[in-house]
């Protein structure tokens, strides 16, 4: 079978990347998010479309199934916040391959997100340009939508400060966390708190100590058993970890997703021309996150869940972050890039190298190199 696999993967790639994508990147790359989320909400409404899917992207073995804070995860590759914005595919993202998704970011308020264009291919450097700006319908619509779903696999909602003049200031921006936080709990499986969006008219605040420590109190007091997570840059110093750990230890977080898009980046290093807003994803992402995870681990082990994000791409990239100590993963680039096929190759090449290297399980292998 893992002959099977591999071969349907390689094919599917090849008629991707030399057939499909090319004619996909002729095309505005918002307006093409915005037609494979059609696409892949029309697939996921009938059982039949979606045993198709399956069968073209779906993977699975035990090797790979973890229960990570009560919650069962049959592999460790979800889909990144920021893809389904509006909450469309949950239907369809396990018969992709994926193990578990993070919608959003979600805001208490709607907010119709920048001026376009927002969304640029940078496919020399592996990356896009992101500028959205927290582009949403809101909490109140949908948390009616994620509380219609049926649930094929765990769903995160990453929440975040609604995207206004009045969150400039930091007293309006808490209350609107929590309200968004508040609206969409009951519905979420675990409900990340995201302090990194490099895209709002008021920067990143919440990355500031003494900020995120007023943000962590009020968080405190929402009555809820679910799992908290809390999304950092990959641009910040070792010393601001240290900051933002010594405050974590102090409140209810269980986990922290290592990381987000970065404006902060080596310009030698980019070979297409830069975007004029926002923040890039990718491989440019990938050092400076897997620098974090791994300084992060070595300070404080298995205290808390690290979820890798930023520039996963292969098989080897995965196994990396996993030994580097990540339980979980997210990608959205690696997708665009390489095909939806990706994510069924990279599960396939971590239970070839867990094989290779003895290991029962993924679980053995978190962290292993920083032991």
């Amino acid at each position: 079978m893992n002959c099977y696999y591999k071969c349907r993967n390689s094919i599917i790639h090849f008629f991707y990347t030399r057939l499909l994508k090319p004619i996909l990147f002729l095309f505005d790359p918002e307006d093409i998010h915005n037609l494979f989320l059609k696409v892949g909400s029309f697939l996921g409404r009938f059982g039949l479309t979606r045993w198709k899917t399956k069968i073209l992207f779906g993977y699975k073995n035990p090797k790979l199934s973890q229960k990570v804070l009560g919650i069962n995860f049959e592999n460790p590759i979800g889909l990144s916040a920021g893809f389904d914005k509006d909450i469309v595919l949950t239907n369809i993202i396990s018969s992709v391959g994926f193990g578990f998704e993070e919608v959003g970011s979600v805001t208490a308020k709607a907010y119709e997100g920048n001026p376009r264009p927002r969304l640029w291919r940078l496919p020399k450097t592996k990356s896009l340009g992101v500028w959205f700006g927290l582009k949403t319908k809101g909490a109140k619509v949908l948390s009616k939508e994620l509380s219609q779903k049926i649930r094929r696999l765990p769903i995160g909602v990453n929440i975040a400060f609604t995207n206004c003049k009045e969150n400039l200031d930091i007293s309006s921006a808490i209350p609107d966390y929590v309200s968004g936080f508040m609206m969409m709990e009951k519905y979420a499986d675990y409900l990340t708190i995201n302090l990194s969006c490099p895209n709002t008219s008021g920067g990143m605040p919440f990355l500031v100590p003494e900020n995120y420590e007023k943000l962590m109190i009020e968080i405190d007091k929402i009555p809820t058993r679910k799992p908290i997570f809390v999304k950092i840059s990959p641009d910040m110093s070792h010393e601001d970890i240290d900051m933002f750990l010594e405050i974590s230890a102090k409140h209810r977080m269980h986990g922290i997703i290592c990381s987000n898009l970065t404006k902060k980046f080596d310009i030698s290093k980019i070979k297409d021309p830069i975007p004029p807003h926002g923040g890039l994803s990718g491989k440019l992402v990938f050092p400076k996150a897997l620098d974090l995870l791994s300084y992060m681990y070595k300070k404080v082990g298995n205290k808390y869940i690290f979820i890798f994000c930023g520039g996963i791409f292969s098989a080897n990239d995965a196994y990396k972050v996993i030994r580097q100590g990540a339980t979980l993963m997210e990608l959205i680039t690696g997708m665009i890039f390489e095909g939806p096929q990706v994510i069924s190759e990279i599960n396939r090449g971590l239970v070839e190298r867990l094989t290779r290297d003895g290991f029962k399980n993924i679980s053995e292998a978190i962290g292993i190199d920083n032991q």
